[in-house]
């Protein structure tokens, strides 16, 4: 399931009075194209600093690289972010959630319940029945 899937089901099922998370958990995005603007900014070259030669540079420590990138682990905010509010959610929302991560194809929908048919008893009886002999085979 994709994080912007996650948010609108989580959206869903937030009281009618809160309408956005929590500020520790929000992302600071001035918009869409922010991230990408800020990767494609140029840095503007020091003056005196040549980086072409080896002489001045610092070597970088795979260990501590490692460590700056090591991902977090959100499961306790998360944890406590989900657990905070007992709201059970109504049938309609939970119904909407599971259409939006429903796919489209067929095999993906849920079967159709049939209804099954009770046998139906028959009309006639057996004096009918013996009717019916003694009017078409003759017999007494």
């Amino acid at each position: 399931m994709s994080a912007a899937l996650l948010r609108r089901g989580l959206e869903l099922l937030e009281p009618p009075g809160r309408a956005k998370a929590p500020p520790e958990l929000q992302r600071d995005r001035a918009g869409p194209r922010a991230a990408g603007a800020a990767r494609r900014r140029k840095r503007v070259p020091e003056p005196g600093r040549n980086k072409t030669t080896v002489k001045g540079r610092v070597v970088k420590s795979a260990i501590e690289e490692y460590h700056r990138k090591k991902p977090v682990n959100h499961l306790r905010e998360n944890l406590k972010y989900m657990l905070k509010g007992r709201l059970v959610a109504d049938k309609n929302i939970t119904e909407q959630v599971l259409a939006q991560n429903r796919g489209r194809k067929s095999k993906d929908q849920p079967p159709e319940k049939i209804e099954k048919k009770k046998p139906e008893g028959t009309v006639f009886t057996e004096e009918d029945f013996r009717k019916f002999e003694r009017e078409y085979f003759g017999i007494p």
